[in-house]
């Protein structure tokens, strides 16, 4: 890794090397999103509702099919990430699947520099704040683009889930935020067995400094709930125990997975 490069370039580089597997992967079922599947997963599914004719602003889409899928729910949706190739092919998918979805390729901190609207909705889940250091911008962001009494949706994965190693045997991360974590990995969690090796900077962010940065930028936590599965297989060492619904084998329901907020923006 070139000392000189920031962690927004390092981890432009490290998603821009994951997409083409991504794409092939049956992690992604790319083939079967194309003839018609959704992307969205149950728990999201239920906190958004019916957001027929709503205005969504997606935050960190990755390639796109999740904003693809709210699209064909019948809202107008804006996705945004800090891949260049993530974004061409979330471009070409929406052709593919005839919606009229729009991507913006940037930085999310620097997204005021690209984007000027509201949203009725903001919405992000799964592997996403890990890539931030600083939640209070990314809170900021939230609000930003949010219109009155407009609704944040988020789901992600639990903070107690990336306090563990690989394989879920010891504790090996802090739990709460304590500076940038330098990594390499092999693979990519939607084919472990890929040929890449992809360096990326992240970041852990507890529950309280994720609730406390909404609060701080005039949101209004109405629900936060926590789950003891993963609807994505992508993680070491897991059991399939109901249809979609995947935990650590040796650890069953102990430990919390996911987790999500609904807030609202004040009027």
């Amino acid at each position: 890794m070139k000392p000189e490069l920031s962690y927004i370039e390092i981890n432009k580089q490290s998603w821009n090397s994951r997409v083409e597997t991504h794409l092939q992967s049956d992690f992604y079922d790319v083939k079967g999103f194309i003839e018609g599947n959704t992307s969205l997963k149950e728990i999201e599914l239920a906190l958004l509702g019916d957001v027929n004719g709503k205005s969504i602003l997606h935050l960190q889409c990755h390639f796109g099919q999740d904003t693809i899928s709210l699209s064909r729910l019948g809202a107008n949706v804006t996705g945004i990430d800090l891949s260049d190739k993530a974004i061409e092919n979330a471009i070409r998918l929406a052709k593919e699947t005839g919606c009229n979805t729009e991507f913006i390729c940037a930085d999310l901190y620097d997204l005021p520099n690209h984007l000027d609207e509201q949203y009725d909705i903001v919405f992000t889940s799964y592997g996403t704040i890990g890539w931030l250091p600083d939640l209070n911008k990314w809170a900021e962001i939230i609000a930003k683009y949010l219109k009155p009494k407009g609704q944040f949706i988020f789901v992600e994965f639990h903070p107690v889930v990336w306090m563990f190693d690989d394989n879920f045997e010891r504790i090996a991360y802090h739990y709460h935020n304590t500076g940038p974590i330098v990594e390499t990995e092999n693979g990519t969690y939607a084919d472990k067995n890929a040929a890449l090796q992809l360096q990326y900077i992240a970041w852990n962010h507890g529950l309280g400094e994720v609730i406390n940065s909404l609060i701080k930028n005039g949101m209004q936590i109405k629900a936060l709930d926590e789950y003891d599965y993963s609807p994505y297989n992508c993680f070491n060492k897991t059991v399939e125990f109901a249809p979609n619904k995947f935990r650590i084998t040796h650890l069953d329901n102990k430990i919390p997975m996911v987790y999500s907020v609904v807030a609202t923006k004040g009027a």
